[in-house]
């Protein structure tokens, strides 16, 4: 091997070093566009079916579907901004979120009232706080500074609702575009597996996102329920924090639970602890666990299976796996993943009998 090679071979790895080392600066530079892109193509998925039915049934022409499919989107939501803001800024006035110091007083005679319930019980809770070192986290004056990076974030989204807007448009305007697009990349011997794949996908994902917003609307109505039966104060914005940290999978429902019962136990400051104020708490927390019961055996087995074309046992163990695996992350976008890959695995490797056994319904 002379020295020439050698110097070929180290400028190589240099080269693509620097150039990965670019690809990966120049997608970081450009996170926001790609967030807009995948909600974008999240918006499509969900708004085809509309197209395509005011396309076949109603007789639109592709252009005035996809304008109406867009107007009746921002109709939608700006009905609902009008059904639930008053409500959600009046709970949300009532939640006192600005008040720092008034929350830290509710939180230490909270701390206070369990203190003297487990000293009564033979648990010296000071001890625990201690040695965990708790207290450095009742320490509220982090929420000003956290509402003012908020404010400068919201300061953007006119900019990204648009983008978003837009792109949507033209991804479901020219939709057919971006297929023969696809067509004249793809290799011809591979075409047909390819086009197969892609139209399966779309539609499976379409189904997946319309079933994880119905699962989500189900579940926010099953924990307004219970709040309300227990009369818990701000039971709307609990319900519905608590319903969207179900996107995430196993974890966000307890992280619910947790914080719903917390919230709790905070607005019921003012009466006794050991009989008012803890039970129902406790009462929470099996008001959830039971919707939880209902939407992990009633709700995902029927809308995700039946979306996804996949057994319930088989989704626990790819959102399991991906947890493991990437995090949070991987456990919000395992499904989806997931779906894409048994499509394609199904088009080019369909002699395999692992890849038809888990294929069978698609």
């Amino acid at each position: 091997m002379t020295s020439r090679t050698i110097s070929n071979g180290i400028l190589k790895a240099i080269g693509t070093i620097l150039l990965v080392s670019g690809g990966v600066w120049f997608l970081y530079t450009i996170q926001s566009v790609l967030i807009y892109l995948v909600v974008s193509l999240i918006l499509s998925l969900i708004c085809n079916p509309v197209v395509e039915f005011l396309n076949k049934k109603c007789k639109f022409n592709n252009f005035w579907a996809v304008v109406t499919t867009l107007i009746l989107l921002i109709l939608l939501i700006f009905l609902f901004g009008l059904m639930f803001v008053p409500l959600i800024s009046s709970q949300a006035n009532s939640l006192s979120l600005l008040n720092t110091i008034a929350i830290e007083e509710k939180i230490t005679l909270l701390y206070n009232q369990m203190s003297i319930y487990l000293i009564d019980h033979g648990i010296v809770l000071e001890e625990i706080v201690k040695n965990a070192e708790i207290a450095s986290f009742m320490n509220l004056n982090f929420i000003p500074s956290f509402l003012n990076g908020l404010i400068n974030t919201l300061s953007s989204i006119g900019i990204g609702i648009a983008s978003v807007l837009f792109i949507t448009f033209f991804f479901l305007k020219d939709k057919l575009s971006f297929k023969l697009g696809v067509r004249r990349i793809i290799p011809d011997s591979h075409e047909e597996e390819i086009l197969t794949s892609i139209f399966k996908i779309n539609n499976l994902l379409t189904r997946y996102f319309l079933g994880l917003l119905l699962q989500l609307f189900i579940v926010f109505v099953l924990y307004f329920i219970v709040l309300l039966i227990f009369d818990i104060e701000n039971a709307f914005i609990i319900a519905f924090i608590c319903a969207v940290l179900n996107i995430i999978p196993y974890v966000g429902p307890l992280i619910g639970s947790i914080l719903a019962a917390s919230l709790t136990m905070i607005g019921g400051i003012g009466g006794d602890f050991q009989t008012e104020i803890l039970p129902k708490a406790i009462y929470v927390l099996i008001g959830f666990f039971v919707v939880q019961l209902i939407d992990n055996n009633v709700n995902q087995p029927l809308i995700f299976s039946n979306s996804t074309k996949s057994h319930p046992l088989e989704i626990f163990l790819v959102i399991l796996i991906a947890g493991m695996i990437s995090g949070i992350i991987g456990m919000i976008n395992a499904v989806p993943v997931y779906t894409i890959l048994k499509v394609i695995a199904k088009e080019f490797f369909p002699e395999n009998k692992f890849i038809q056994l888990i294929t069978r319904k698609i």
